[in-house]
């Protein structure tokens, strides 16, 4: 009987092992980096894409609410409450919103009534709470002048809200507080102390309405079906008026692709006899892509 010697494998046969399994992984290792940076390529590539989008939209947003100023400055009579229109700019309908800013309340000359009314509606705070703050407010605003010359020269001298974000500069107010009033307030209106519910957001209509709903509610009702003499009654009259304003919030939705909308906001002035330049000053603007129901 023959005895066969099974022979160890050959350093040659092992390093050919070795080598398929370096080979391997280094396939696996470059078949991940394609993958990551494909994965990185889409997202750039949806990035720019967006990016775009919003570039385009907010040009063609600036279009439609520049020839909407244009159809204002030669209207005969300047609206007085909340208006819409329709522009076709570049094969796209675009609907432009007008609405005046004196339908938002005055931080500059709100009485502290009309302020306490707005803490307590929108902010959220307790009758008391919203007294004390909005006397703060008017505090800040008006300076205190009594104090003595050794106080802080700051704390004496009027103040005047430059722009609402300025609501932060005055104790008692946190971001979450800000956040609520902000959309329902100016700081562009100056001294005007009281409201046109005629171009009132619904938040301020429920201040005007001291919280009372059912009021703002049918107040919207009847402005929304274009009935005149819309019923204020249940509004306190002392936050009502209407005067007038050379300041407008224009908001133009332009369809995107993909079932998205650009929302872009800008607030005006129109310059009264301007001969060189657009009659208008653009103060501020923001732009906000949403979701379109469908």
């Amino acid at each position: 009987m023959k005895v066969r010697l099974l022979h160890p494998p050959s350093r040659t046969a092992a390093s050919a092992g070795m080598a398929l399994i370096a080979v391997l992984w280094i396939v696996a290792a470059l078949s991940l980096l394609v993958v990551g940076v494909s994965a990185t390529v889409r997202q750039q590539i949806r990035f720019v894409g967006a990016e775009r989008d919003q570039v385009s939209g907010q040009a063609l947003g600036e279009a439609a609410i520049a020839l909407a100023l244009q159809q204002l400055q030669v209207a005969p009579e300047r609206p007085r409450g909340i208006v819409s229109a329709s522009v076709d700019y570049a094969g796209v309908p675009i609907t432009v919103e007008l609405a005046p800013l004196s339908g938002l309340i005055s931080l500059n000359g709100a009485a502290p009534e009309l302020l306490a009314a707005l803490l307590q509606v929108a902010g959220g705070l307790p009758a008391a709470q919203a007294q004390a703050l909005a006397a703060s407010l008017v505090e800040w605003r008006e300076g205190r002048p009594e104090l003595a010359l050794t106080t802080d020269p700051a704390a004496r001298q009027p103040r005047r809200f430059e722009a609402v974000e300025d609501l932060l500069l005055v104790p008692g107010i946190d971001y979450g507080l800000y956040a609520r009033l902000a959309p329902l307030v100016s700081a562009d209106l100056g001294s005007l102390a009281r409201v046109n519910p005629e171009a009132a957001p619904p938040g301020v209509l429920a201040v005007l309405a001291q919280g009372q709903g059912g009021a703002a509610q049918q107040f919207l009702r009847q402005r929304a079906g274009g009935q005149p003499g819309a019923d204020t009654s249940g509004f306190n009259q002392a936050f009502i008026g209407t005067a007038g304003t050379s300041l407008y919030r224009l908001t133009a939705g332009v369809p995107l692709e993909a079932g998205k909308m650009l929302h872009l906001v800008q607030d005006v002035a129109l310059v009264a006899g301007a001969s060189r330049g657009a009659p208008w000053r653009v103060l501020r603007s923001r732009r906000q892509i949403v979701l379109t129901p469908g």
